[in-house]
């Protein structure tokens, strides 16, 4: 079963991500250095960055018309939800920024031309950064998942203090409540 519609969800009928560990050695983590290429033509290191970053990963974002890379691709857990978790922190940046986030990133394992199609489109504020050699993913032990041959992050979101991981969002469900979590914490831990 495929709903059609990227951002129109009905939640209760997809599976929820369970608590696998795979986060539980996040946070406190020092990030390695790993440099990102960026939708906005930066090459972005997030363990060099000042101030307090929010990097909130996903699966892969879906393109309006174009058939998922699997049949049940919304019955996987954590799989659906790429485009409304990114949509969230898009319509959330102002309150994002406002709140202590000197910086917004999303990160996905799609390249830099995939993601820059969807961030045109999007309208993202912020860049989305490519981590299509799983780079970042392998040196930092990301949770990660199979999907048609393909390794995919799970659905997370973090919160980095100069280049240490502060805070982990993980599992993340739904994935469209995730930027108005991300708020709610920047707002009850300023820094």
């Amino acid at each position: 079963m495929n709903q059609i519609h990227l951002n129109e969800v009905d939640w209760s009928v997809i599976p929820a991500p369970v608590d696998d560990g795979g986060a539980a050695h996040l946070p406190g983590l020092t990030l390695p250095s790993v440099p990102l290429p960026a939708t906005d033509g930066q090459t972005v290191d997030l363990s060099t960055l000042s101030g307090r970053t929010v990097v909130f990963g996903y699966p892969r974002t879906g393109v309006p018309g174009q058939i998922s890379p699997v049949d049940d691709w919304d019955m996987i857990p954590g799989a659906r939800g790429c485009t409304p978790q990114t949509c969230s922190f898009r319509d959330l940046f102002a309150e994002l920024k406002a709140a202590g986030a000197a910086q917004v990133f999303g990160l996905s394992t799609q390249d830099t031309a995939y993601q820059t199609e969807m961030a045109t489109r999007l309208h993202l504020p912020f860049p989305v950064l490519s981590d299509d050699k799983l780079a970042l993913a392998t040196a930092a032990r990301l949770p990660t998942m199979e999907v048609a041959g393909t390794t995919l992050l799970k659905r997370i979101a973090l919160i980095v203090d100069e280049g240490r991981v502060t805070h982990v969002f993980y599992p993340v469900f739904p994935p469209d409540r995730n930027a108005g979590d991300v708020l709610e914490w920047l707002k009850t831990h300023p820094r």
